[in-house]
């Protein structure tokens, strides 16, 4: 073999030696190949998992963080109770359509898995699927709209200023 040839060999077997591995590297054995077992969790437990961050970072507080802050929101017990159906609606509806969701990801899995799959089989799960993943993140989003109502202008500020989205002296374009 020409020694040039081997040399470029040689180093192009080195850079893929030295390529980062997939960040999918060590997920081939997760019980559903599209989701990580922290998602699953999740979505099973009607967790926000970034579902509402449009809300939440446009001073829209999430209502499982009200409750948590309501010392410091120094809320009223109607406050707390109305915060408390809002979240316990929110999390019902939530834990269903995470598990509709899981079903739905743990089918896409299996009709890769047969190596069989058709692109209108795709379409359709595919459709099934983002129709789930938009009525679950309108759970959450609707849920941070109720809570807003729930509380004062003055509260809302000092929410985004405990969970650290202001300093605390700004006001709000959605003044309450």
């Amino acid at each position: 073999m020409n020694p040039a040839v081997a040399a470029l060999f040689l180093l192009g077997a080195s850079v893929v030696l030295a390529s980062e591995p997939s960040p999918y590297a060590g997920e081939a054995s997760n019980p559903i190949q599209s989701l990580s077992a922290d998602e699953i969790n999740g979505l099973m437990d009607g967790k926000g998992m970034g579902f509402a961050r449009a809300a939440e970072l446009n001073h829209f507080p999430g209502p499982r963080h009200v409750l948590e802050l309501a010392d410091a929101l120094d809320l009223s017990e109607e406050q707390i109770e109305q915060t408390r159906q809002i979240f316990e609606t929110m999390r019902d509806g939530a834990v269903e359509l995470g598990a509709r969701l899981v079903d739905d990801e743990r089918a896409l899995d299996a009709l890769f898995a047969t190596g069989e799959v058709t692109a209108s089989a795709l379409d359709a799960l595919l459709l099934k699927s983002g129709e789930t993943r938009a009525k679950l993140r309108g759970v959450h989003l609707k849920a941070h709209l109720e809570t807003k109502k729930v509380l004062s202008h003055h509260q809302v500020m000092m929410y985004d200023h405990l969970r650290g989205y202001t300093d605390g002296t700004t006001t709000h374009p959605h003044a309450h």
